[in-house]
């Protein structure tokens, strides 16, 4: 597995700006990385037929939303991934659930928190150098999963305080 990147330089200029970028930037600094391209219309069928396949996805914003919704679908809910933008080593990622605020149940207690929860689990890995925490948080949420804990949004009924604490429960 590497990084899979997705544009449309078949219809679009700046598809095609975005791929010869890609892989000026591949062969520039990230030699020792797979990269793949694909258009993001098939990157988003073999998503859907073969999801272990994809590693790393890279896309504009544009396909990056579209994409990364199909994929938390997988999951079953959008409430389930969480997210990093990493840039440089060394310097902080911006670490946050695939879904952003979901202003629409803000504040009813019905949000699935495992995203954010897994989103400070990656920031512990690739930021603050704590992977016996991340290691931690993550099995905690597996944890509360496997012992049947759930937000409506996944087949459940408990709230996001309930949730949470199921999670923590497992720490």
């Amino acid at each position: 597995p590497g990084v899979l990147s997705c544009e449309k330089s078949n219809v679009m200029e700046t598809g095609v700006l975005w791929r010869q970028e890609v892989t000026k930037l591949h062969q520039e600094s990230y030699r020792d990385v797979k990269l793949d391209h694909m258009l993001a219309d098939a990157a988003a069928m073999h998503l859907v037929k073969a999801p272990k396949d994809i590693n790393v996805l890279l896309a504009d914003n544009l396909f990056g939303d579209i994409l990364s919704d199909e994929a938390a679908m997988l999951t079953g809910s959008i409430g389930m991934l969480p997210s990093a933008a990493l840039g440089d080593p060394g310097t902080p990622g911006l670490y946050e659930p695939v879904h952003g605020s979901a202003p629409d149940i803000a504040g009813k207690g019905v949000a699935n928190p495992c995203a954010a929860i897994l989103s400070l689990e990656m920031a512990m890995r690739w930021s603050l150098g704590r992977p016996e925490a991340a290691d931690r948080i993550f099995n905690a949420v597996g944890k509360a999963l496997d012992a049947g804990a759930r937000t409506a949004d996944i087949g459940g009924r408990l709230s996001t305080r309930q949730m949470g604490e199921a999670i923590l429960k497992q720490l």
